[in-house]
């Protein structure tokens, strides 16, 4: 009976190594206030109005490439919000995937968002060139409609690109992680 009792707490406290790891030292421990004062200012605004065309890719829990994808995503803001249209087209689909964000500023800096396929509601920040956008995301019906914890942050670069990386998890695990590079259309 003793050694099952070492086997368990052999492997609680892995577990709690794992999880401490990716709470303490990893992509999702990082902080807005690394961020504080890094030029160019994300403003949701402008660094995400007019119309931009995307490329990305979405890899599994293991590590491999599970899809790639192209995008347009055009946002339309004002005052106390704005919509951020997304059509995705995967690779390996005939039909594209659309996401409508549904924006509303709460804060010079931050502000909620609501889309079809998001429960409750998303929570955006900003910090110098940051944004930490926090939401739970409902996978289709095809994909299990499994809800994954998502943690975006995008980068705003020098010459207004705007490189995305997402962590997904499920149960505290990653599920997926997505890569993705925004750059304006041309006129």
């Amino acid at each position: 009976m003793a050694a099952l009792g070492y086997i368990a707490a052999g492997f609680a406290l892995c577990l709690a190594l794992v999880l401490a790891k990716d709470h303490f030292w990893s992509f999702r421990a990082q902080s807005l206030s690394d961020y504080a004062g890094e030029a160019p200012e994300f403003d949701v605004r402008t660094s995400l109005g007019g119309v931009f065309l995307a490329d990305g890719v979405i890899y599994d829990y293991s590590g491999r490439v599970n899809a790639r994808f192209r995008a347009n995503i055009t946002g339309k803001f004002n005052e106390t919000g704005g919509v951020l249209d997304e059509e995705f087209f995967y690779a390996d689909k005939a039909e594209p995937q659309r996401r409508q964000w549904r924006i509303t500023y709460t804060g010079p800096k931050i502000f909620t968002a609501e889309a079809d396929d998001i429960v409750g509601t998303a929570l955006g920040e900003a910090s110098g060139n940051a944004l930490r956008f926090t939401y739970k995301l409902r996978l289709p019906e095809r994909l299990g409609g499994h809800v994954l914890d998502v943690v975006d942050w995008l980068y705003l670069m020098e010459d207004g690109t705007i490189v995305n990386r997402s962590d997904m998890r499920k149960f505290g695990f990653r599920a997926a992680e997505l890569i993705a590079i925004f750059r304006r259309a041309e006129e």
